[in-house]
């Protein structure tokens, strides 16, 4: 029997004027609503929630710049499905006076989803995640809710032709020429996945190649071609709340990497602190993976090798934390070849963003490598027009990068009206 889901439609009509007439046809100033309006925080990404088309959508409440000042706030957490559409999360955490009103909503989005038809649909939940918080207040003799049946758009084992499975083909290029320079660049690729409770699946093929020439007077001119190629896949499985293991398998070609053709495979198991269900607001992974890769160098490299096969391993952590004061996400990594535990490579990611207090918020963000397995480097000086070009990969001992930021804003806390004049400027 197929799952029916509900569809709330939800609607404020509280006009622009300075009043509004309620249903018993009262007239209630515009400035009373705002004061009895629960003031909203948005804890949402732009790339995923279109703020002025919200703001448009749903004028019952007050959108406020900080968390601080809110008597609500919305957490909005992204997972991809395995369709290849989006499963997104809302938490809505009551605050001050609506301390301890907590709800959980999902929102699904499928691949083909145009921008208008997604952010309806976001809106719509956000609608209904916002009631229980406006119902025991004036603003309620506004609001007029509508009910229709759908089904549930995600299909069952029984209902899907597919069984899953979803395939995926992309090609892109570019170009840019002037009278001393041209480039261009192409990349195809390929792809089938199936992704279920129990099992993931993937399978990815892809081609880069990327042309650069510039004419120099009275020099020949500088040509550059690099491509890269990879092929891989791999299974993962589900074992219970906290465990999953599973193998890959991949190609691997590249002129940057002197990489003539890798190919590799090995296991890899993962445990995951907290359970998976709540991937969307905390996880903390712990992976192992093995590997053996039989190597092919485009040239000789620096310890005298045209081909050799090494087995190597890895250990990974990474911590995701999306709370109410901000969020956070680190991750450390360790590899290292099993025939020189010398030759190995240590990696640390991280990025904080916290609230800090009302109208100050703090962000620091970075990245650093301990390069020590650097195996496949040619054995001989590159030339300057490779360097240049960023033709061949260089030898280092470290790769470092970070950012770091404070915030502080004062002012009106509101953030309700939109006007999209001259866009964002």
């Amino acid at each position: 029997m197929p799952l029916l889901g509900l569809l709330l439609g939800l609607g404020l009509f509280v006009p622009r004027p300075a009043a509004a007439q309620g249903n018993g046809g009262q007239v209630v100033p515009q400035d009373e609503l705002r004061s009895v309006a629960p003031n909203v925080y948005l804890d949402c990404e732009r790339r995923t929630c279109d703020f002025d088309y919200i703001k448009t959508e749903i004028t019952f409440v007050n959108y406020v710049l900080d968390r601080q000042n809110a008597d609500v706030q919305i957490i909005v957490t992204r997972e991809q499905t395995g369709g290849g559409g989006n499963e997104y999360t809302l938490a809505f955490l009551g605050l001050r006076r609506h301390q301890g009103k907590d709800a959980t909503l999902k929102y699904y989005s499928k691949p083909t989803d145009t921008e208008d038809k997604f952010r309806r649909g976001l809106v719509n939940i956000l609608k209904q995640g916002l009631i229980p918080y406006v119902y025991d207040t004036p603003l309620a003799e506004f609001i007029s809710v509508s009910y229709a049946q759908k089904k549930d758009y995600r299909p069952t084992p029984n209902s899907d032709p597919w069984h899953y499975w979803v395939f995926g083909l992309g090609i892109r290029g570019n170009g840019e020429f002037e009278t001393l320079s041209g480039r261009y660049s192409y990349q195809v690729n390929v792809s089938a996945n199936r992704t279920t409770e129990a099992t993931k699946f993937r399978l990815y093929a892809g081609v880069n190649y990327n042309h650069r020439r510039y004419d120099i007077p009275d020099e020949p001119p500088i040509i550059s071609d690099s491509n890269r190629k990879n092929l891989s896949t791999s299974l993962f499985k589900s074992i219970d709340g906290h465990w999953s293991w599973g193998g890959s398998v991949s190609l691997y070609s590249s002129t940057y990497d002197n990489a003539r053709l890798y190919t590799s495979f090995g296991p890899a198991v993962e445990y995951n602190i907290f359970p998976y269900a709540e991937a969307t607001r905390r996880e903390l992974r712990i992976q192992y993976r093995l590997s053996y890769t039989i190597r092919e160098y485009y040239e000789i490299t620096v310890y005298d090798k045209e081909k050799e096969g090494l087995f190597s391993q890895a250990l990974q952590v990474v911590l995701e934390i999306k709370e109410p004061w901000g969020s956070i996400g680190a991750s450390v990594q360790g590899q290292t070849f099993l025939h020189d535990l010398s030759k190995n490579n240590l990696r640390a990611d991280l990025g904080v963003y916290i609230n800090l207090f009302k109208g100050f918020s703090f962000n620091v963000g970075g990245q650093y490598s301990r390069i020590r397995d650097q195996l496949s480097l040619p054995g001989r000086d590159y030339t300057p027009e490779e360097i240049l070009l960023e033709l061949k990969r260089l030898a280092t001992g470290y790769n470092l990068r970070f950012d770091v930021g404070i915030n502080y804003r004062f002012g009106s806390i509101y953030s309700n009206v939109v006007n999209p004049r001259f866009g964002n400027m």
